[in-house]
């Protein structure tokens, strides 16, 4: 925040009682939403009614910006591209319709995705402008809930982070004699959030009409998939910008707020909570706490018509081995956590790459590899080094060196092998390769 715009949201929330929730300072631009930073932060009881008529061309505009270029159309076939070969004029004329409540929401394409296993994972694909709008919403929401989330929360907020949980889960085993822990996964959260109950949480701090009618809009637009349109009785737009919001609003009063105010309280030993979307972590110092947890779980989920997945979630011994602890191990967020001996003799947690994740992106380099052998070199080489890149940015922590290894030499040997199916002069030789186009070698980002 600028020191100016820092100064007008100061300046604005000293002022409550000439410029109340329902009739919020005009302000235009980052103004605004630093004024509404600083009141959310400051009056964290307060209940904002007068949010929508901020989705103004400013916002819209900067909606526009922070939105991924390179995703695929939905239902409209508009590419960002198109959209911003005239933006100005689009953007006015999408803010009008807002203001006279002519919106109206396209329904979700849906795509499915493989899995590993064979398994298939559905993806929805918004239209260009429903992503704009839940962009905006989701920005003015964000920033009246965000004062209330707690730390433990990790996912699609600014300045958190998978990097950040995976410390902090470190961190906390270590500081609090950790003994067991709670590995668990919500069942197909953005399927199954119920609607009634997700609008009533929302209006615990945001109870205006404008947003819930574009919220309603979106719940209610549908999911298409070939010639066929389904309207869901529950769940968030699949893939929308708005749906990590609205579920960590959710999972805030569900978990987060619940298991800090409530649980927390009543245990007898340590204990800690991370979250990370609908994926979460609690630690235990004593089994007794654990197994109280583990039993009342279930049925708090049920409360607000959740499940919990019956196969991901489970109770693991995860004590230090010194002290007769167990060698099990767990998986949250791609990484593996387990005990071993530091080079100085000593027991500390590791973490590695989950075989799972591994063998998944071996698997799609080396179909990727084959499919690909026909593009130029050129072109070849450039992806490549950026899948190898975005694997190192992500695993690359200490003591996970052997993975980034594996992937850079599997990589290696499937481009080889590949290009030389293509190629009339037999095999590709590997230094010949690597003098011509070489590939990043392994390397830790991560100091933590």
């Amino acid at each position: 925040m600028s020191t100016k715009n820092q100064g007008i949201a100061e300046e604005a929330a000293q002022k409550p009682e000439k410029q109340g929730v329902n009739s919020p300072p005009v302000l235009v631009g980052e103004s605004s939403l630093a004024w509404l930073a600083v009141k959310a932060k400051s009056e964290p009881e307060t209940v904002f009614t007068s949010l929508s008529h901020w989705i103004d061309f400013d916002l819209l505009k900067k909606s526009f910006k922070a939105l991924r270029k390179n995703e695929s159309t939905g239902v409209d076939k508009v590419t960002a591209k198109e959209y911003a070969g005239n933006l100005d004029e689009n953007l006015y004329k999408l803010q009008e319709r807002l203001l006279r409540g002519q919106y109206v929401a396209s329904p979700v394409k849906r795509i499915w995705v493989d899995k590993e296993g064979g398994k298939k994972r559905p993806i929805g694909i918004s239209a260009l402008e429903d992503k704009l709008v839940q962009k905006a919403v989701a920005t003015l929401v964000g920033l009246a809930y965000e004062p209330l989330f707690h730390d433990v929360s990790h996912g699609f907020r600014e300045g958190h982070s998978q990097h950040l949980a995976v410390k902090e889960i470190r961190e906390k085993c270590v500081a609090l004699n950790i003994n067991w822990i709670l590995s668990a996964d919500i069942t197909g959260l953005f399927d199954n959030i119920d609607h009634s109950l997700l609008k009533e949480t929302i209006r615990q701090r945001v109870n205006d009409g404008g947003i819930f009618r574009l919220i309603g809009k979106w719940l209610n637009a549908g999911v298409v998939e070939g010639d066929e349109t389904t309207y869901p009785e529950k769940g968030t737009p699949q893939g929308g910008v708005i749906s990590p919001v609205l579920s960590n609003i959710f999972l805030h009063r569900v978990l987060d707020d619940w298991f800090i105010r409530e649980v927390q309280p009543r245990l007898k030993g340590k204990c800690f909570l991370i979250r990370f979307a609908d994926d979460f972590i609690i630690g235990f110092q004593l089994k007794s706490d654990a197994d109280r947890v583990m039993a009342v779980l279930p049925k708090h989920f049920e409360r607000f018509k959740l499940s919990l997945h019956p196969e991901k979630t489970r109770l693991i011994a995860f004590g230090r081995p010194m002290n007769g602890g167990s060698w099990e191990t767990f998986d949250f967020l791609g990484f593996r956590f387990y005990w071993a001996r530091s080079l100085n003799g000593r027991w500390v947690i590791k973490k590695k790459t989950a075989g799972k994740r591994l063998r998944r992106f071996l698997s799609m380099l080396w179909v990727w590899c084959k499919e690909s052998r026909h593009d130029p070199m050129k072109e070849q080489h450039e992806t490549l080094c950026s899948k190898l890149r975005g694997f190192y940015q992500y695993f690359g922590v200490r003591s996970n060196y052997k993975a980034l290894e594996v992937a850079y030499e599997y990589a290696a040997k499937a481009w080889r092998y590949w290009l030389s199916r293509r190629s009339s002069n037999g095999l590709v030789l590997f230094a010949d390769l690597q003098r011509s186009h070489p590939l990043p070698r392994p390397r830790i980002v991560h100091g933590f």
